[in-house]
């Protein structure tokens, strides 16, 4: 159960570096602009913006990633920063675009929960 916790982890924490690609240097090329279903025009008007939360999601995936190379076995980080990426997630679903849920809290609360269950 613990390297199935591990390999979810990592999952998410690949899926936030992916996440910071596509918004601090994919977004106003093709890939960015198709990812996020956006024009153009507004790529452009928006790219400063999207950069920032490019940084966040580079955050998070950092702390993830800490978590899983830290020498004792890293619970308490990896609840945090999980916690945060369910927090962005529904934050995002609420406010942006309600696919953000399946996409980005989904498959973290499923990370957390396989972490408790693997670490009682």
């Amino acid at each position: 159960m613990k390297r199935l916790a591990t390999a979810l982890v990592a999952i998410v924490a690949v899926e936030h570096l992916y996440i910071l690609v596509l918004e601090m240097f994919l977004w106003t090329k093709p890939a960015g602009i198709r990812a996020f279903g956006l024009t153009s025009e507004f790529a452009e008007q928006t790219a400063v913006l999207a950069a920032n939360q490019g940084l966040y999601n580079g955050f998070l995936a950092a702390g993830l990633i800490w978590s899983l190379l830290r020498k004792d076995d890293g619970i308490s980080v990896r609840v945090f920063f999980l916690s945060c990426v369910i927090i962005a997630g529904v934050f995002g679903a609420i406010t942006a675009k309600p696919s953000i849920l399946f996409v980005q809290a989904a498959p973290a609360l499923l990370a957390l929960v396989v972490t408790l269950l693997a670490h009682r």
